[in-house]
């Protein structure tokens, strides 16, 4: 029913030069906002000598309600981004008869959640531990469903946020546990860099996923697909697509302002 797409291998960014960093204008419609920025992605993949055909925009629909979505999906956008499981699941039954569609949960999965989220989602790109894989691939395997994963890397090593680290004792034991989950596909990694206000702060920890990753396909484990590199939001998916990313996750560029909490 749903069509997983997979970006093809990166190849190096050219020379380096000045970012522009364009958020949406509230008079823009989420239509035009989607024009915008693919056609950032098609140049930013030009000038890393990439096709755009490589790179999968993804809507990140967290606090947008239903009917911004469908202008989205009406404007072409088929893969969307949710943070959360609760507010995805007060919103799903108004879009679920939108089709060929993927629901990614890109936000961190707490264990009483994952049951709701393996029902809920076509993938999990947040997985950062061996327990929840193993937990995802049970449900996944109760539901009858195959879960497409990517493994979340805590690149900056932030204290305050998810991800296993890299190199690590836990990331290893993902690694060799991937034959036992029968009902996961992991499709490769995925991160969300330490903030900074000028794009360029987030090029060395997307190189550090990308050599990572890299470092992994050499390896040629057994269940382990790594043609996906999820790195890159609205304010730097172009340094991530010049580092080789092949999903970039997108809200406010396409949605807007997020009302503040």
């Amino acid at each position: 029913m749903l069509v997983w797409r997979r970006g093809s291998a990166p190849s190096k960014p050219s020379a380096a030069r000045p970012h522009h960093v364009h958020f949406s204008d509230s008079q823009m419609s989420i239509a035009e906002n989607i024009a915008q920025v693919r056609k950032r992605i098609a140049t930013a993949a030009s000038r890393a000598h990439r096709s755009s055909d490589e790179i999968t925009l993804m809507g990140v629909s967290k606090t947008f309600p239903a009917e911004r979505i469908r202008e989205a999906y009406a404007a072409g956008l088929r893969v969307f981004g949710e943070n959360r499981v609760q507010e995805f699941a007060g919103k799903a039954d108004a879009l679920r008869d939108l089709r060929d569609i993927e629901w990614h949960l890109i936000g961190h999965l707490q264990t009483n959640k994952a049951a709701k989220a393996a029902e809920l989602f076509d993938a999990v790109d947040s997985v950062d531990s061996v327990r929840m894989a193993e937990k995802l691939n049970a449900l996944a395997e109760g539901a009858g469903k195959s879960l497409s994963v990517l493994v979340e890397i805590n690149v900056g090593g932030e204290q305050a946020k998810s991800g296993v680290a890299p190199n690590s004792d836990e990331l290893e034991q993902i690694l060799q546990g991937a034959p036992r989950w029968g009902n996961l596909k992991i499709n490769g990694l995925m991160t969300v860099p330490p903030y900074t206000e000028d794009p360029e702060g987030s090029r060395p920890y997307f190189r550090q996923l990308h050599q990572l990753r890299d470092s992994i396909a050499a390896r040629k484990l057994p269940q382990i697909g790594t043609a996906v590199l999820s790195m890159g939001m609205s304010h730097d998916f172009e340094v991530a697509i010049e580092e080789g990313a092949t999903w970039v996750r997108v809200g406010t560029a396409i949605f807007g302002e997020r009302a503040k909490t």
